[in-house]
């Protein structure tokens, strides 16, 4: 019963840590992804579908809880792909807008913050996120 709580935290952490790793390319480590909230793979669809595939696993594929975890992890990953995206494209176009202004001496650029452009995630940060969020669930299923 403590995979349903074990395997996506575990998930999760994984998909932070590969963050780290993949971000860095061995040169030098950027801290920064550790918590970024895009970038490969996706810790929101690791720790989603690690919930949905342990719940599966333990309680039955037909269960109530199991279908409750899949449709909460269909709105998470559609947040991660959609919504999260158009605020990161927004932040993009804000940064420029704030650039343009106060190069033309109307605004000053210190006075606003600069925005988060990466925010999102790709589909194959989407997909690469859920595969390894199964996998630690199945793997953590036959260990416990």
């Amino acid at each position: 019963m403590m995979q349903i709580l074990i395997a996506p935290i575990t998930a999760a952490l994984i998909a932070q840590i590969a963050k780290l790793l993949i971000k860095s390319n061995g040169l030098k480590l950027d801290w920064q992804s550790f918590i970024s909230y895009s970038g490969m793979p996706s810790s929101h669809a690791a720790t989603v579908i690690s919930l949905a595939a342990s719940i599966g696993l333990t309680q039955g594929f037909s269960s109530p809880l199991f279908f409750i975890s899949v449709i909460l992890s269909f709105f998470i990953i559609r947040d991660a792909l959609g919504v999260r995206n158009y605020v990161g494209q927004q932040g993009k176009i804000l940064n420029n807008l704030i650039k343009n202004l106060s190069d033309n001496k109307i605004v000053s650029a210190e006075k606003y913050p600069r925005l988060v452009e990466k925010i999102g995630h790709t589909p194959a940060q989407i997909i690469a996120g859920a595969l390894l969020g199964f996998l630690v669930s199945l793997i953590g299923y036959y260990i416990f």
